[in-house]
């Protein structure tokens, strides 16, 4: 897969079939998107191309909301990637491309690669304020040789498929509801350090993740996968301050529930497949470690189905 920076280093195409979108998350909505445009370039002859942007928009432009995004850039372009995309156009996004009108935008950085479909969502607006709606696209495409393909929401027993409506549901801890929306479990990689060993003592050796800037499910316990290196273990994970113990720095602890290599500094991919439990202080360590085998427990079974 090809990843440009600019419109002129993408250069220009014979003919091009476009979607746009920040694409944070890559749910079932943004995939819709993707095998759209790939569909029509295929019926006629076009190159496709996902035009996106990095940082996310709202980091750029409202940066105290303290907006996480729902995938690094680089689980973005691989699943891009695995979904057959041959082009990526990712613009830096600052305030100066956001102060473009939609006209401006489409002039400086759709028509070069001379498009000839453009394809978006429901909900899709572009240019400065968001100004530019599928009315207004449609009218330049009228004038300019291009065309305006807008699809339908993907909606899943009843909720259209969105990242607002994702980031509500991992922020509450939502995450087998989360994974109907992505069409996979929610989750991130990381590389594996050294934690406080407070796990080992108990029995129950976990493997510290340094998660990375995006959003975490709610605090509490989950029956998760670990994959290393394209093998899965189950596990049971803990996201939290470990309040037994005192107050502590938020963490990220797997524990897995088969044998496995030395993990510290190796690097994990962690899928949350089910909330076991909320986070919560135990009188004394024995109860804790009472609690965690029934976790594991739990969490045995559900990941036998899951």
């Amino acid at each position: 897969m090809n990843i440009a920076h600019s419109v002129v280093s993408l250069g220009a195409p014979a003919g091009a079939g476009v979607t746009i979108g920040n694409f944070d998350g890559l749910h079932l909505g943004h995939q819709a998107l993707i095998r759209r445009t790939l569909a029509v370039c295929r019926e006629d002859g076009l190159t496709p191309v996902v035009l996106t942007f990095w940082p996310h928009p709202r980091l750029v432009l409202f940066p105290d909301q303290g907006h996480m995004p729902l995938c690094t850039r680089q689980d973005r372009l691989d699943r891009l990637a695995a979904l057959g995309v041959p082009q990526v156009l990712e613009l830096p996004f600052d305030r100066d491309l956001a102060a473009l009108d939609a006209e401006t935008f489409v002039r400086r950085c759709l028509l070069p690669l001379h498009l000839r479909r453009l394809v978006v969502g429901y909900d899709f607006s572009l240019g400065r304020n968001r100004c530019g709606h599928v009315e207004e696209l449609r009218r330049l495409g009228a004038a300019e040789g291009f065309s305006v393909e807008q699809l339908a929401p993907v909606v899943v027993d009843g909720t259209v498929v969105s990242s607002t409506v994702l980031r509500r549901l991992i922020g509450r801890g939502d995450v087998r509801e989360a994974a109907a929306l992505l069409g996979r479990c929610y989750g991130f990689s990381g590389p594996v350090v050294h934690g406080d060993g407070r796990g080992r003592g108990l029995g129950f050796p976990t493997a510290n993740i340094r998660y990375p800037q995006v959003a975490l499910p709610a605090r509490g316990v989950y029956a998760t996968r670990v994959t290393l290196e394209g093998r899965a273990w189950p596990s049971v994970t803990n996201v939290g301050h470990k309040p037994t113990f005192g107050r502590n720095e938020l963490s990220v602890e797997a524990f897995l529930l088969e044998d496995c290599p030395d993990l510290y500094g190796r690097t994990l991919r962690l899928d949350f497949v089910d909330r076991l439990r909320d986070e919560r202080r135990f009188a004394d360590v024995e109860d804790l470690k009472t609690q965690i085998n029934a976790d594991v427990a739990a969490a045995r079974r559900i990941l036998e189905t899951a």
